[in-house]
């Protein structure tokens, strides 16, 4: 069989005759160099028939269930060998593309949802391909926010209503975060003399975001220096001393981390640099950006590549945090020196609920730390969103819902206990949430 490889046909050609993508074909052609056209003077792709019926060969081989590297290694393989791939395939009775092929869906939304439904199987190999795929075809900026954000945002979603494992979740994130880490050490060089310190303040461990956002900003030619998860603020001040940094960005997802980031905010402060912050709860609270001494970078990651170019060139004025009532200094004083008897009395009066020691201990010890973070932050309100979070998550287990409504009650009656009055506004929430449990 003999194959002309004259060039003669142009791309558009080529698209018509295989019913491949244009987005599919270039990135074929320079990530793996197949197929390799000619060009005109005028810089033209030009492919010959056996340009043509190496795509279809390519395709068949993912019609059968092959990834595209895969089928590129099998043809390298057999030219290695000595071996012509299309004449192997012919004479095989093998079709180069079999006539009701469809081309496999390369859009952002289809890799994503094949990047996801690996990572719920637990095919590593089929999820680094899935990315391979992805990087090849679209900029680096847009697989990591359309693909990797959304993909760990879905499977979270997955997680909280029960539909996959924490060991899926914690699967799929590893793999993502990997890839990260890979994408950042791989980045050019700063070419801009600015310093930008992106890390997590104590009790946050979620690095997802302020990761993707350090690989990004170094895209754009920062000095960026990630600290990731759980920095206490003292180290935050060592290092922006130590690096003279021109900007701190905190992310928080949860409540007491929104918390522990005011906190190392209010100690920023002080040294006149700027804090740009974000996060989950940000969005799930917008008052809360009113308490935090800095700057919201807004609800996205696109948001905040234009925040923090703005802060860098000095355009936006020093904001002035608002401070808690008196009421709420007071309660959070109070409910801080007595939480080990506050909660040492639910304890005891929790023992005939039907729920485990460990049970019992974490559910203690997650209200308590979301109850002096609402009272920091200025509105016990803040804690109902997190305990429709831990509803959701019960009913989805089938627990009933007057386990939390007497927990709720023992709680209350503890609080009056020990702070009495001072406690008010922990009071009122907690009596409030247990007739809602109902």
């Amino acid at each position: 069989m003999s194959i002309s490889k004259s060039p003669a046909y142009n791309l558009k050609a080529v698209l018509k005759e295989t019913g491949i993508s244009a987005d599919t074909l270039r990135a074929w052609e320079r990530r793996y160099g197949l197929p390799l056209p000619q060009r005109t003077s005028g810089g033209h792709r030009l492919y010959s028939e056996h340009d043509i019926q190496t795509i279809k060969w390519l395709m068949a081989r993912q019609s059968e269930g092959l990834s595209i590297s895969r089928a590129v290694d099998m043809w390298n393989e057999q030219n290695t060998s000595g071996l012509d791939p299309l004449v192997a395939s012919a004479t095989k009775g093998t079709p180069a593309a079999s006539a009701g092929y469809r081309v496999p869906e390369t859009s952002l939304d289809a890799l994503r949802k094949q990047w996801l439904e690996a990572c719920l199987n637990f095919n590593e190999t089929e999820a680094e391909e899935v990315l391979n795929q992805a990087f090849a075809m679209y900029p680096v900026e847009k697989v990591c926010t359309d693909v990797l954000q959304r993909g760990m945002s879905e499977v979270g979603e997955y997680w909280y209503e029960n539909r996959a494992s924490v060991q899926q979740e914690h699967f799929a994130s590893a793999l993502a975060m990997r890839r990260l880490d890979t994408l950042l050490s791989a980045s050019p060089k700063p070419t801009r003399n600015q310093t930008v310190l992106v890390g997590c303040p104590s009790s946050e461990w979620h690095t997802f975001t302020p990761l993707l956002l350090a690989l990004l900003l170094r895209r754009r030619g920062l000095n960026v220096i990630y600290l990731g998860a759980n920095v206490p603020a003292e180290r935050f001040e060592e290092t922006v001393a130590a690096v003279h940094a021109g900007l701190v960005i905190l992310v928080a997802q949860t409540l007491t981390s929104a918390a522990a980031l005011h906190s190392t905010a209010q100690s920023l402060s002080g040294m006149n640099i700027p804090v740009g912050f974000g996060g989950r709860i940000f969005n799930l609270h917008p008052s809360i950006i009113d308490y935090v001494p800095g700057h919201h970078l807004g609800g996205s990651v696109e948001e905040a590549l234009d925040q923090v170019d703005a802060l860098l060139k000095g355009s936006r004025p020093k904001v002035q945090a608002r401070a808690i009532s008196e009421e709420y200094q007071r309660a959070l004083a109070s409910f801080n020196s007595q939480r080990l008897h506050i909660e040492s009395s639910i304890k005891e009066m929790a023992q005939l609920l039907p729920v485990s020691a460990e049970g019992l201990n974490t559910g203690i010890h997650f209200l308590g730390d979301n109850i002096a973070a609402a009272l920091q932050l200025g509105d016990m309100a803040h804690v109902s969103a997190e305990l429709d979070w831990l509803k959701t998550l019960m009913q989805s287990h089938r627990r009933p819902a007057s386990e939390l409504a007497e927990f709720m009650q023992n709680y209350s009656h503890a609080v009056d206990k020990h702070i009495n009055g001072a406690g008010a506004p922990i009071k009122a929430w907690l009596q409030a949430q247990a007739q809602l449990s109902v």
